[in-house]
């Protein structure tokens, strides 16, 4: 019978080959395995961890010329860094019989002229024994003179330094400067020569508080960052000029928050060459004392500074403005305006005496026994 014929028939099943299904399996399974330790090695990490012995450094990309901001930036900075100095305040330190020199703390500062004056704020000298001013070269100068402004937070010191040495800062003016204008620092931030910052004018005619209490107008904001150390050193425009000293941030850490500010080059100016000129800031007076806070309260006045007294051949004792009798019970003047500008605090008043000077006469408005009267008064120099 034929194959054919049982499987019509009977319909039975064919017998496998014995001998060779478990070697087909074998094989099936090297190949399995041969293909997975292909694809192991391929993509499971060397034991060597990638390293190549033969490996050769990548080729540089040419980059080309640089743009023409960055090289004006670059010109800007070399050109700027000779005239800036590190300033370090020095206090000393008794150990028994030793007296030790020691860095109260830092700031920077800029060469004024070649006679060795150096320009800086006065919160970096204040209370040194010492001071150490350190020249864009690296060599070292013991300050010889210092004379200060703490109203405006400026200071002046001298070295003995080759004028070879001191190339003074190009001087720029603040009162054209416009919001949006490109902001150079380049100080010392946490001791670290050399650094430049940039950013912009980010508002004019900002007001802050001098180490004196003092009310300091006009002052520059900026984005450019001033950190611990660029204190004193200069603010540029984007022709290398100064137009401000770094003087103050804006920021609960103490670091760096995207708001700094500046004094004005115009002030600046004014208050160096006064201080070189005199070793001080002569400022205009009244003449007066004024009541304070608690004696305006308990007099029940309205508005306006009530004049508690007036100093002998003063500027206002001259011009006639009368003080507080208190034996007759007898209130003095109040001002109340300084050239038809309204006064109300004693700060308005000495805010508004800022933007006079010496020889400057002066309408005050004062209110005399329930009448309102001007009174002109010359202004002569605080003592």
């Amino acid at each position: 019978m034929s194959y054919y014929e049982s499987a019509h028939h009977d319909n039975p099943r064919p017998r496998p080959n014995s001998s060779a299904s478990p070697l087909g399996a074998l094989l099936t399974l090297l190949v399995v395995l041969v293909g997975a330790g292909l694809l192991l090695w391929h993509f499971w990490p060397t034991r060597n961890g990638g390293l190549n012995p033969n490996v050769k450094p990548r080729e540089v990309t040419e980059r080309g010329p640089l743009f023409s901001d960055e090289m004006d930036l670059v010109k800007l900075y070399e050109d700027a860094l000779p005239s800036v100095v590190h300033i370090n305040n020095l206090a000393n330190r008794y150990s028994g019989f030793n007296v030790q020199e020691m860095p109260r703390g830092s700031g920077s500062g800029f060469v004024w002229d070649q006679d060795g004056h150096i320009v800086t704020n006065y919160h970096v000298v204040e209370s040194a024994n010492a001071l150490e001013v350190i020249l864009s070269d690296h060599s070292s100068y013991r300050a010889s003179n210092v004379w200060v402004y703490p109203d405006k937070d400026i200071a002046v010191i001298t070295i003995n330094a080759p004028k070879s040495k001191l190339k003074p800062i190009p001087l720029g003016s603040s009162h054209d400067l416009k919001v949006g204008q490109q902001a150079i620092v380049i100080g010392n931030p946490f001791g670290l020569d050399g650094t430049l910052t940039t950013g912009v004018i980010s508002a004019l005619n900002r007001e802050i508080t001098s180490e004196s209490h003092h009310y300091i107008q006009g002052v520059i904001q900026t984005s450019a960052a001033i950190n611990p150390g660029n204190s004193g050193g200069p603010l540029l425009d984007s022709a290398g000029r100064l137009v401000g000293i770094t003087t103050a941030i804006l920021s609960p850490s103490g670091a760096f928050a995207g708001i700094g500010f500046a004094i004005p080059s115009d002030d600046v100016n004014e208050v160096v060459t006064e201080l070189i000129a005199h070793g001080k800031v002569t400022r205009p007076r009244l003449g007066v004392e004024l009541a304070s806070d608690q004696q305006t309260r308990q007099l029940r006045i309205p508005e306006g500074v009530l004049i508690w007294s007036v100093v002998p051949d003063s500027p206002a004792a001259k011009a006639g403005l009368r003080g507080t009798n208190v034996n007759k019970k007898q209130l003095g003047d109040i001002i109340v305006s300084l050239d038809k500008k309204a006064i109300k605090t004693p700060a308005q008043l000495l805010k508004a005496m800022e933007g006079y000077k010496v020889g400057d006469t002066v309408t005050v408005g004062i209110m005399r026994e329930g009448e309102r009267q001007e009174v002109p008064v010359t202004l002569e120099a605080a003592e």
